[in-house]
């Protein structure tokens, strides 16, 4: 790499003053920094507010960090070995205050001079009534870090590595002033259109960057980052329409003009029950989209229940009733085992054939199979990812639905478009997992999106209560009363990875404790965990979904997938061990019938308030799109199931949980200037046409082939 290149920005990390080839490295292993424009993008996480000083005396403990000036009084190395800590006396004209420190000790020992007089950044401690500072930050007092009013420090991430290479917030800062001394407002040309930003008020460019890291009033920071959140937005979405409207006009697929016997005959003769509204809608925009030329490629959402697979259901007889063969890929064994099952029922006597594949199909089973598939003569293939693999090969696929498709890597879901030549086939991604609309519009906003939001007549809204411990024996009541009715019952156990051993001795002790209280021969009960051989589970399933079994004790590997009507009462252990969204898939698994159905979430009694407000939102609503919302607010995009797998979530400064109306007026005026200048060929845009071409390649579609 040339250590001169035409953009400043693009210069290595290692030629900014102050770090060097061995900090360099360290930045770049540590915070993936590596040019000078990486490390311009890091945004602080917050700012110390250095406009004002902190009088010891009037310290609280429940304060954020406080600035404080006082002289160093005592300096003193206490314990040993891992106990061992520096402690210092900082002390003003109205008190004083023990400083702290676990690391760095031989340092500050040496650098740090009792009587000297300093400026004190760090965060008031309490412990057994002994107020202190761990760990402040800490420089000599200079005419620059005394002068009232001065500045909003930021407070860049770091790490324990970092912080000991003297790169830690004091250290980040000095980088960051040695870069501005560098770049002029010419290196930071405007990217967005003048009318968009008077439109606005937005800061110039230079202005907003130089403001994000030194920000000299509250003001002035909240101007820079609306004007960097509105940016970042704006280009990815941008970005999204443009992958959209080019798929559209590249991306030929196959025509589905005829609606024939498979379609009607089912429609007249087979629909167990009359599609809601929200189905004959999505029915109809899926339809419209089969039959344009264009390949389809589109997300269904759904609540759990809503019938998202009926409407696949119809949608793989449109491709039957067209000449092309049909597949839908489940991410695990039981609920592809589920599809197949409903889809095999569904059009018995329709001569229709459907198969089943997955990894436990072997030998001469599985080969029989794969030739019938490329010979034509299997019309519907229903399996788990084993549907990708290199050996499964259509004769003519024409329609590949995903479902539940946050479950599956984006390689993954990228091969079955592979599986058909010349076009690709059709694309529908289901998911029962409902996706705030600020996540859709990012993660999918290339995609078209159709919703179900209306459950079939006659559902009974789940009742859902809190219980804690003290209540056990009244909940164990509740399931003999349900179980005297006839009724089945679910208790769910917390499986988290890291502690899985812990979860499943909580899971076997609780099977003992039920079997004491439901005992052999007058009560069954089946237990399913994901150690379990996969025949076993099944076998377990199975007696369940039979009636074989009353109680069934299993970890989350039943979220989803499992299908038992007669089943009205899940009771789920360690509710505060689960997100948001689970609990609702999970509530998902009862209210099935048409009997009343009942979710009891087992907590033990201290809380935390992220727990509490989950909990209470379970209780409050049965609305999964209203639930995603606070799962979304709660835990933030990064966290919510799926989406860590997108590159497109790592914002520098926009967060979804909170940026949702900058997002939506982001796309609305990016939709505007595309449907008005596609190729920005105005005058006005031709800065958009420039900052597009340099960066626009940066920004990820992983939706378009989903």
């Amino acid at each position: 790499m040339s250590t001169n290149p035409k953009n400043i920005l693009e210069s290595p990390i290692e030629f900014l003053k102050g770090v060097g080839p061995v900090k360099g490295d360290m930045l770049k292993k540590e915070m993936g920094l590596f040019t000078f424009g990486d490390v311009l993008m890091s945004f602080p996480f917050r700012y110390v507010d250095k406009t004002k000083f902190h009088r010891i005396r009037e310290l609280h403990t429940d304060s954020d960090t406080v600035q404080l000036r006082g002289v160093l009084r005592r300096l003193t190395v206490i314990g040993e070995g891992r106990g061992r800590r520096l402690s210092g006396r900082l002390r003003d004209e109205t008190g004083s205050i023990e400083l702290v420190w676990f690391k760095g000790i031989h340092w500050l020992e040496r650098s740090l001079v009792v009587g000297q007089e300093y400026v004190v950044f760090g965060k008031v401690n309490d412990f057994k009534g002994n107020r202190s500072i761990p760990h402040p930050e800490i420089e000599v007092v200079s005419p620059e870090n005394t002068q009232q009013a001065s500045t909003f420090a930021p407070v860049y991430p770091s790490t324990e590595k970092l912080n000991n290479k003297g790169l830690d917030a004091k250290g980040r800062r000095k980088l960051m002033k040695s870069l501005f001394e560098k770049l002029k407002a010419a290196d930071l040309p405007e990217n967005l259109p003048d009318y968009i930003v008077q439109k606005f008020h937005f800061p110039s460019r230079w202005e907003a960057l130089q403001h994000i890291h030194f920000p000299k009033t509250q003001k002035e920071l909240d101007q820079a980052r609306n004007r960097l959140k509105f940016e970042e937005l704006f280009f990815l979405q941008l970005r999204l329409l443009q992958i959209k409207r080019r798929r559209k006009d590249a991306v030929k697929g196959y025509s589905f003009t005829t609606i024939g016997d498979h379609f009607n005959g089912f429609f007249h003769t087979k629909l167990p029950f009359e599609l809601t509204g929200a189905q004959k809608r999505v029915i109809k925009e899926i339809r419209r989209d089969l039959g344009s030329g264009v390949q389809m490629n589109r997300l269904l959402q759904g609540d759990v229940g809503s019938g998202k697979t009926m409407v696949g259901l119809m949608c793989m007889l449109m491709a039957l009733d067209n000449g092309y063969q049909a597949c839908m890929m489940a991410p695990t064994e039981i609920l592809a085992q589920q599809h197949h099952l409903s889809v095999s029922e569904y059009v018995e006597g329709l001569d229709i054939r459907v198969a089943f594949l997955s990894g436990s199909v072997k030998g001469k089973k599985r080969k029989a199979l794969l030739e019938e598939l490329a010979a034509g003569e299997i019309d519907i293939l229903i399996g788990t990812h084993a549907l990708i693999e290199d050996p499964v090969v259509f004769k003519n696929l024409g329609l590949a639905i995903t479902d539940e498709q946050h479950r599956f890597g984006v390689k993954q879901r990228g091969k079955l478009w592979k599986k058909n030549s010349p076009y690709p086939p059709h694309v529908l991604v289901m998911t029962a997992t409902p996706i705030p609309r600020t996540l859709a519009m990012t993660l999918y906003g290339d995609l078209d999106v159709s919703v179900i939001d209306e459950l079939p007549p006659g559902r009974k809204e789940v009742k859902t209560v809190h219980k804690t411990e003290n209540n056990r024996m009244r909940v164990i009541g509740f399931m003999r009363e349900e179980i005297a009715k006839g009724r089945q019952v679910y208790v769910v156990y917390p499986l988290i990875e890291e502690s899985e051993k812990l979860d499943l001795k909580n899971l076997e002790e609780g099977y003992a404790a039920l079997s004491r209280e439901f005992p052999i021969p007058d009560y069954q009960i089946s237990i399913v965990h994901g150690r379990m051989k996969p025949k076993d589970k099944d076998f377990e399933m199975q007696r369940f979904a039979k009636g074989e079994t009353q109680i069934m004790v299993a970890t989350t590997v039943i979220e989803v997938g499992v299908n038992v009507p007669n089943a009205s009462v899940m009771v789920i252990e360690n509710t505060e061990r689960f997100g948001l969204s689970q609990l609702h898939q999970l509530r998902g698994r009862v209210g099935r019938g048409a009997e009343q159905s009942y979710c009891i979430l087992m907590s033990s009694f201290k809380l935390s308030n992220e727990s509490k407000e989950r909990i209470q939102t379970m209780c409050r609503t049965n609305n999964g799109f209203e639930i995603s919302e606070a799962d979304l607010r709660l835990r933030g995009p990064g966290n919510i199931e799926g989406t860590q797998q997108s590159g497109i979530l790592n914002f520098k400064i926009a967060d979804l949980s909170k940026d949702g109306r900058i997002l939506q007026t982001a796309r609305e005026i990016a939709a505007r200037i595309l449907d008005d200048d596609p190729l920005f060929e105005r005058p006005q845009h031709s800065r958009l046409g420039e900052y597009m071409s340099k960066e626009g390649r940066k920004f990820k579609g992983w939706s378009r082939i989903s």
